[in-house]
């Protein structure tokens, strides 16, 4: 596990994420609410295709900067942050594996939902990670592509 003197933990992953042990992670004695969102694999795409599995692709050096970048803009627009934790899968992502995992603690509830809010929507729009879907006899680059933006204009 990552050093709990840390507060801020940013990952890519080949391997599947485990949001409980995030949870576990970005809990802390003087926060006393902590928000967990995962991004999971779903089977409807724009494609009218049943998705089998999503691969995801990137270059990991990019994505950690704007990983960082991410949880920066948070720790701005919210300073009481406790500990914040944000990682995304690359490589094969089954149906119902999570993709993406942001914990977050806060002292109070409100913070720490609008923080992890924040950040899913960022990281959507602003980390280089580009998504093949898959499914029973096929497989294309995702549709809901988009171009990606600096942090600070997301």
């Amino acid at each position: 596990m990552y050093p709990k003197e840390n507060v801020d933990w940013v990952a890519v992953c080949a391997t599947p994420l485990e949001p409980d042990v995030l949870t576990a992670w970005v809990t802390r004695p003087n926060c006393g609410a902590v928000v967990t969102f995962c991004g999971t694999a779903r089977s409807s795409s724009s494609t009218g295709h049943d998705i089998t599995e999503l691969q995801y692709e990137t270059s990991d050096e990019m994505a950690l900067a704007r990983l960082r970048d991410v949880v920066a803009s948070a720790r701005e627009r919210w300073p009481e942050l406790g500990a914040v934790a944000i990682q995304h899968r690359v490589g094969s992502v089954l149906l119902e594996q999570p993709a993406v995992v942001i914990a977050i603690s806060s002292p109070h509830r409100q913070e720490a939902f609008e923080a992890a809010q924040f950040c899913i929507d960022t990281v959507k729009k602003s980390v280089p990670m580009w998504k093949r879907e898959v499914w029973l006899g096929g497989s294309a680059w995702s549709q809901e592509a988009h171009d990606i933006v600096d942090v600070r204009d997301a």
